[in-house]
C-alpha cells in the first residue's frame, strides 16, 4: 500500500543552525511510528515540518503522492490532526468548547445534532467527559493535555467524511499524564492505527515508544540515526550514544526491552469510532 505520507530529503534551518537535515521517510496507513531522540534533536521541528506549521528550507513532503505546499487548507484538515506538546488559550473557552474547534473547516457540514454525539463521543474517550463544561483555563496540565486530544480525534472524525487516509501527529502526547492515562492515550493511537490512520509520534519514554509503536526512529543533531522495529533499534550501544549516558543490561539481552506493559485501563470508554 502507498504511503500515506513521505518525506524526501527534508531540511530546516533557523537562525543559521540546521535543525532538521536530510531526513527521509514514509508512514504507511496502520502503523504507528514513534521518534525519539534527546532534548534539541529536532523531534518537534519534524513534526512541524510534516504537518506544514513549518516549510522545509529543503527537500520536499507529501501526502498521498502530493507536495505538501500545494494542498488547500480545507483538505490539509480533513487528512491530518495534531495534537501538539502545548495549547495555551486565551479565551475562557469551556472543554467541550475546544473539543468542538476541531470541527472548524470540516465538521460544519454536520448536522448539528451529529456534531453534538461526536464531540461527546470523543470527549468519553479520552476520560474528560466530566470536565465539559469547566473552563480549559482551570483544568491540569494532564487534563488540559487530553482535552487537546479529544479535540484531534474530533477532527478525524469529521475529517473522515471527506478524506479517508488520514494521519494523527502527536507530539508528546503523555507528557504531563498519570500512568493510567498514558497507557489510555497509547492504547488509544494504536486502536487509530488499526482502523488504518496513520500515527506519528515524538515520545521520551522508551518504554512506552517500544511497547506500543510499530517502527521507532531515533533523532540526534536533526538527522535520522536509527530506524526500525523497537527490538532492533533500542539498543545498549546506539542508545548510550545518542544519549550519553552508560546504559547496561541484563544477560543474554540484546535490547531494551519494554519494562512495563498494559491492557486498556478499567474505566476508560471504548474510542469513538
Amino acid at each position: 500500500m502507498s504511503p500515506l505520507i513521505e518525506a524526501r530529503a527534508i531540511g530546516y534551518r533557523a537562525g543559521g543552525k540546521p535543525l532538521v537535515e536530510e531526513v527521509s521517510f514514509a508512514l504507511h496507513p496502520g502503523r504507528v511510528l514513534a521518534v525519539i531522540g534527546p532534548n534539541g534533536a529536532g523531534k518537534s521541528t519534524l513534526l512541524r515540518l510534516l504537518t506544514g506549521e513549518l516549510r522545509p528550507c529543503a527537500g520536499t513532503v507529501l501526502y498521498d503522492g502530493a507536495p505538501l505546499r500545494l494542498l488547500p487548507g480545507w483538505r490539509l484538515a480533513c487528512k491530518r490532526a495534531v495534537m501538539s506538546q502545548s495549547a495555551l488559550l486565551s479565551f475562557p473557552f469551556e472543554a467541550h468548547e475546544v473539543v468542538r474547534v476541531g470541527l472548524d473547516g470540516v465538521g460544519r457540514g454536520l448536522a448539528a445534532a451529529r456534531q453534538s454525539a461526536l464531540i461527546a463521543d470523543c470527549m468519553a474517550a479520552a476520560d474528560v467527559a466530566h470536565l465539559a463544561p469547566r473552563l480549559y483555563q482551570t483544568l491540569s496540565g494532564g487534563e488540559q493535555q487530553r482535552v487537546q486530544f479529544a479535540r484531534a480525534l474530533a477532527q478525524l472524525r469529521a475529517g473522515a467524511t471527506l478524506e479517508k487516509r488520514q494521519v494523527l501527529f502527536l507530539d508528546e502526547p503523555i507528557a504531563n499524564l498519570d500512568l493510567r492515562h498514558q497507557f489510555a492515550v497509547l492504547a488509544a493511537a494504536r486502536q487509530i492505527a488499526a482502523s488504518g490512520v496513520g500515527v506519528f509520534a515524538v515520545l521520551h519514554d522508551l518504554t512506552l515508544a517500544a511497547s506500543y509503536a510499530d517502527e521507532l526512529m531515533v533523532l540526534d543533531g536533526g538527522r535520522i540515526v536509527a530506524a526500525g522495529a523497537p527490538e532492533a533499534v533500542l539498543t545498549e550501544r546506539l542508545l548510550s550514544q545518542v544519549f550519553r549516558v552508560d546504559l547496561s543490561r541484563e544477560p543474554a539481552r540484546t535490547c531494551l526491552a519494554p519494562l512495563i506493559r498494559a491492557q486498556r485501563p478499567a474505566g476508560l470508554s471504548a474510542l469513538c469510532p
